[in-house]
């Protein structure tokens, strides 16, 4: 068995935190991982979490990942290159195709349906601009969308990144230790709930190409 390793955690810890528990449960999250995660691995999931948290929460983060860490904001960044779009959207379809996978081009379709605007700016911006910088790896990115997802309560999309990690290279042990990681940030209740669904993921996960599962992955979205 591989449980998370204490930096692991600790990151995990914090994209749950920004994304569903209070300003105080986040400060203390922040101060864990200023304690034990490297830099850049910190800015990375406050950054991305302005995609499943909002704006508002991410701004949150980082003003006080500003004052817990003492660092100041880089004076350029990749993600204000707004030309950088088609590039962008390159590898926004590269990266939702391996979090994906065989369920990819369903999902295309059946975002699309909801609206195409929200298709696009999922590609460009969420999967392209943020989840493909690579500051941070991808398997990690999606046990951090997990974590998120989890304290946010947001069920059909946890149940989409309990694939999306395994289909990134995350072990079914890291998943594990993700949930795992959450004990006191969530409810019994949640937790057990949780805990379920990715009882039932791991174990249509080693025949995920059949029809059943294929439909149920892509109808969480």
């Amino acid at each position: 068995m591989t449980p998370l390793d204490p930096e692991r955690r600790s990151l995990v810890r914090l994209s749950a935190a920004i994304a569903g528990a209070g300003e105080d449960v986040m400060r203390e999250a922040l101060g864990d991982a200023a304690r034990h995660v490297r830099q850049e691995w910190v800015e990375e999931v406050v950054l991305q979490s302005y995609l499943f948290a909002g704006f508002p929460r991410a701004l949150n983060a980082a003003r006080e990942w500003r004052r817990i860490s003492g660092l100041a904001a880089p004076e350029n960044d990749e993600g204000e290159r707004y030309d950088s779009a088609p590039l962008w959207e390159e590898r926004g379809e590269h990266t939702c195709a391996i979090v994906y996978g065989p369920f990819y081009d369903a999902l295309r379709s059946n975002i699309r349906k909801l609206h195409p605007a929200l298709d696009t700016w999922m590609i460009v911006d969420g999967y392209g601009k943020v989840l493909s910088r690579p500051q941070l790896d991808l398997a990690l990115r999606e046990l951090c969308v997990g974590a998120a997802c989890a304290l946010a309560r947001q069920d059909r999309q946890l149940h989409s990144h309990l694939y999306g990690a395994l289909h990134a290279g995350a072990s079914p042990d890291e998943v594990t230790g993700t949930l795992d990681a959450l004990h006191d940030l969530l409810s019994d209740d949640d937790l057990k709930r949780y805990r379920s669904l990715w009882a039932k993921v791991r174990s249509q996960h080693p025949s995920e190409s059949t029809h059943s599962s294929a439909r149920s992955v892509t109808s969480s979205y």
